[in-house]
Formats: C-alpha cells, structure tokens, sequence
C-alpha cells in the first residue's frame, strides 16, 4: 500500500463523470445468443451516469439486448501516464416514455448543438438506455495503473467496491447476481 487515502465516493463519481465527458464514444459488449461476446462502437450520451445510445432495429446490438440485457461497455483515451477511463457492468433497457426522451434531447443539444436529436418514433431506430451496476476506473497518473471499482447505489451515486462489503480484488462477475 502506498500510504496515501483512498479516493473518496464523491471524487470517484467526478472521475467517471469526467470521462464521460470527455469521450463520444464507447465499445459496447453484448452477449450473442450462442454465448459470444460481441463488440461494436456506438457513440452516447449520458445523464448523470446513465448513458444513452441508438442503435438500428434490424441491429445484431439490439437482438443481443433483448436476449440478454447484460452488457460491458468500455470508454477511455490517452497513452502511457496520461491514460485514464472506466469498464461498467451495465445493464440496458430500451426508451420509449416520449417525456425521457424529450428531456434527452434537451441535453444533447445543449452537450452537442450539431448533433441529430434521438427519434425513437421511427421505426428503424431504439433508443436505450444503460443503467451501470459496477465501474472501474482507470487514471493511471493518479493510481499507477490500478483500478478504482465502485458499484452503483442508485443512478447518481457511488460506493466504493470495499465499502460495499465485497471486499478488494472481487471483479464483475462476482459481484453481479
């Protein structure tokens, strides 16, 4: 141990925040129905800690979904001490209440005035929406490489993974029922 406190719970979130801010897109795991993984990039927005994506409806994404809400999901940038991003063990239901998505496109408007607002009404296109139970955050100019895990109480706050009573060193599957 180095000696020095461990990043506190509101300090956390403004990592994971901060990389969310700083990033538009994201690798999103899905689980095929024969048992592999699958990894696509898609491009989001987030509320707070919940993110939101589009995806097509004849997309291999969204049959994965609806087999299997599970996803990880990966966003991060930078190279040797200035890399920093997060690993969340989300799971994904789709948007369909007009008010959410109404309140959406105010943010991303406000976040990227270029951007297309989502239309869920077309029936080529689901909007979804993706509810993190675990992060891990990477900051290696802060932590030399170690991950910080937090898990999710609510959609706006986190708690360190130690906390928790989980104890250190238990990675995502075994602190998702």
């Amino acid at each position: 141990m180095s000696g020095t406190a461990a990043p506190s719970s509101d300090a956390l979130k403004q990592d994971i925040l901060a990389v969310l801010d700083e990033n538009r897109v994201m690798s999103l795991a899905t689980v095929r129905p024969d048992g592999w993984p699958q990894a696509t990039m898609v491009g989001y927005a987030h509320d707070d800690l919940t993110l939101y994506f589009a995806v097509a409806r004849t997309s291999q994404k969204l049959a994965n979904i609806q087999h299997d809400s599970r996803v990880s999901i990966a966003i991060g940038h930078g190279a040797g001490k200035d890399t920093r991003g997060i690993s969340l063990a989300a799971r994904v239901v789709e948007v369909t209440d007009y008010d959410e998505v109404a309140r959406l496109n105010a943010i991303l408007h406000e976040r990227y005035p270029e951007q297309m607002v989502f239309a869920p009404r077309e029936a080529s296109a689901a909007l979804l929406k993706a509810v993190p139970k675990l992060v891990s955050i990477v900051n290696l100019s802060r932590d030399a490489g170690r991950p910080q895990l937090v898990t999710l109480e609510t959609e706006t706050s986190v708690r360190p993974l130690e906390d928790a009573g989980l104890g250190p060193g238990i990675g995502p599957a075994g602190s998702l029922g």
